[in-house]
């Protein structure tokens, strides 16, 4: 028998990625004043969040960000302006 070695890639560009995620989301975190607005930051943050999360996982990129920007956009569009208060 032949004994395999797995070896690990290195986690450079997924850190990266993540990062980048991480930094778009809290910028798109604060963005919303109407129902519109509060979709369409929604659906930009669940987006990162699905892309990023796929990604960690290994799961498609492209699946996470639709998933995640479907849901996001429904969660901004169903909040009032009350239930977020940045002041």
């Amino acid at each position: 028998m032949h004994n395999l070695v797995k070896t690990s890639r290195v986690a450079t560009p997924r850190l990266v990625t993540l990062s980048a995620i991480a930094a778009i989301t809290l910028a798109l975190a604060g963005c919303g004043s109407t129902t519109g607005e509060r979709a369409t930051s929604g659906a930009g943050v669940g987006a990162a969040v699905g892309a990023g999360a796929a990604a960690a996982t290994g799961g498609s990129v492209t699946q996470g960000a639709v998933i995640g920007g479907g849901v996001g956009a429904a969660t901004g569009a169903a909040t009032d302006k009350e239930d977020i208060n940045l002041e």
